[in-house]
């Protein structure tokens, strides 16, 4: 009986830890495609980055879903117990660099040491997001992590100079431009006082089959078919490197894709491949 009993009391309390351990969506806000604003005056801009977004929570970084992030205990020593909104970050042009480092279960620090959580929010703050700022940059002067930053924010005055210095992003190799009202408070979910801005569109679709190629890819992939979340299925041939073709996104998983508009069936025109998705 005993013997039973203790079989038992294991599951029960493996049970009670999966569950414990089970992590939960962080309350985060998202930011919608840019649309014509009346005052651009009254947004502050900041650069895109392309790296993983990171939610400190006061005691651990966590994913987008509520996965917990495995950092060197040295990154995040000496960081504020306030819960901050942030991307960890390589640098421009680095994604897959940055994503092979921090989804690491067993930690490199060698590549650790080149990360940086660049803040670009307070989730818990209750003012606007000027005064935010303001709080950002407070937190951050007053802290001695030399992996802890801001992104810079700054204003514009005119449309044509939001163009411009989104061409100037985009030649430097970033990714696109964030526009924050700077008179919104911080708002979980999709929010309408957050806009980005890229030279390009992308969207994001679930793998449905594997096309063999031919010609010079015959015996590899020569184009996928998804499908949107609205039921629209088309095919993506183009974007894809050989490695890619060697070994392409898993049926079912979901991958973000480049388009410049859609047609009037409302499938994207020169949809290409750009990259599986990154949540932890």
């Amino acid at each position: 009986m005993n013997y039973f009993f203790s079989i038992l009391l294991c599951l029960i309390l493996s049970t009670s830890f999966y569950l414990n351990a089970k992590q939960t969506k962080p309350p985060i806000q998202h930011a919608i495609q840019f649309k014509t604003v009346d005052d651009i005056s009254q947004y502050w801009l900041s650069e895109k980055l392309d790296g993983m977004r990171g939610y400190w929570d006061g005691k651990q970084l966590l994913s987008r879903q509520g996965n917990i992030i495995h950092s060197p205990k040295w990154f995040t020593k000496h960081w504020p117990k306030t819960v901050m909104d942030g991307e960890l970050w390589l640098g421009r042009n680095k994604f897959q660099q940055t994503i092979s480092c921090v989804r690491k279960i067993t930690i490199d620090e060698s590549c650790w040491q080149q990360v940086t959580f660049m803040v670009f929010d307070l989730p818990k703050h209750t003012s606007t997001f000027t005064n935010r700022i303001k709080e950002m940059k407070t937190l951050v002067n007053n802290n001695s992590s030399p992996y802890l930053a801001m992104i810079k924010q700054f204003k514009v005055s005119t449309i044509e100079q939001l163009e411009t210095t989104l061409n100037n992003v985009v030649a430097s190799k970033g990714e696109g431009l964030m526009l924050h009202l700077g008179s919104a408070y911080y708002h979980v979910g999709r929010s309408t006082s957050i806009l980005k801005l890229k030279k390009h569109q992308d969207a994001e679709a679930t793998v449905l089959a594997h096309i063999e190629g031919k010609g010079k890819y015959l015996g590899k992939l020569g184009s996928i078919k998804v499908e949107l979340v609205n039921g629209i299925t088309f095919k993506i041939g183009s974007g894809f490197s050989d490695k890619d073709r060697s070994n392409p996104p898993a049926i079912g998983s979901i991958i973000t894709f480049k388009y410049n508009g859609k047609t009037q069936a409302g499938i994207p025109r020169f949809a290409r491949y750009f990259r599986k998705r990154s949540d932890g």
